[in-house]
């Protein structure tokens, strides 16, 4: 029962990953067998600047996203269970997948550089000027579709934390922030750290977006990949592969870190 699985995952999961692995080893200049891809990737300014602004703008927008999911998420918890949590989660589902040119265009018109909000704050001396396809804007933009996954993701980690908890902290004199410091927030943490992970993935891999928003005129790795796989002039599939296995290793360490850190929370609250 579990072959068709198994022949699904290999094809479409584990091969390519093969490929891609193999290929890179592949120096199309050198013509030969080597490290010289990985070699030309980490001791070039251009493609570290890639990947330090992919990280850089997923970090935050992952970052902002959990805050504001786990706000959210909280919210949501309180309206019980009725109509109105129902849309609100089937509003999330539905916006969570809301990126690429939609999602561009709609920011565009809203805090574009004659945006309706932009121009507005402009007027009223809030601000001097807001530059969307700046590392600002970019990380707004991926804050915003970080956020409805978000809430997808944390929402079911508030059942556990019970009633009865907060309600016997504070009969002991506890006040609310004392209850989230040492009970809520440590209770939520696996939570936390799991969301921030896949927040992180999701943005690292985001393509449609930025590409949509700038024309692949921001240097970070998916447009790197995407001109290195397609390109007119700098075609190079086999460093392509090479960059694709750094972001793949780099995604591993942030996933091992991830369980490390999960193991230690898993300690820290046993009794």
């Amino acid at each position: 029962m579990l072959l068709p699985f198994f022949a699904v995952f290999f094809a479409f999961q584990i091969a390519p990953l093969i490929w891609i692995l193999v290929n890179s080893f592949y120096s199309q200049t050198e013509e030969a067998w080597g490290l010289e891809n990985y070699t030309d990737i980490l001791s070039s300014p251009f493609y570290l600047q890639a990947i330090r602004f992919s990280l850089d703008i997923s970090f935050w927008s992952s970052f902002y996203g959990v805050i504001i999911a786990l706000i959210g998420g909280y919210s949501l918890r309180q309206l019980g269970t009725g109509r109105l949590q129902r849309f609100v989660l089937s509003f999330a589902n539905m916006t969570s997948n809301f990126a690429g040119v939609p999602l561009d265009f709609a920011f565009v018109i809203m805090v574009g550089l004659n945006g309706f909000f932009t121009l507005l704050l402009k007027k009223y001396g809030v601000i001097d000027g807001f530059n969307i396809y700046s590392r600002d804007g970019l990380i707004l933009i991926y804050t915003y579709f970080q956020i409805p996954l978000g809430i997808l993701l944390l929402y079911p980690a508030f059942d556990g934390l019970h009633t009865e908890w907060q309600e016997s902290a504070a009969l002991l004199g506890a006040p609310r922030w004392r209850f989230w410091l040492h009970i809520g927030i440590p209770v939520l943490t696996p939570a936390l750290l799991g969301t921030f992970v896949i927040l992180l993935a999701n943005a690292l891999g985001a393509y449609a977006t930025i590409y949509a928003l700038t024309t692949g005129n921001f240097n970070v790795v998916p447009i790197r990949i995407a001109a290195l796989v397609a390109g007119d002039i700098t075609l190079d599939p086999n460093l392509d592969s090479a960059l694709s296995v750094l972001l793949v290793l780099l995604m591993t360490l942030i996933t091992v870190v991830h369980q490390w850190l999960l193991r230690r929370s898993y300690l820290h609250a046993a009794p």
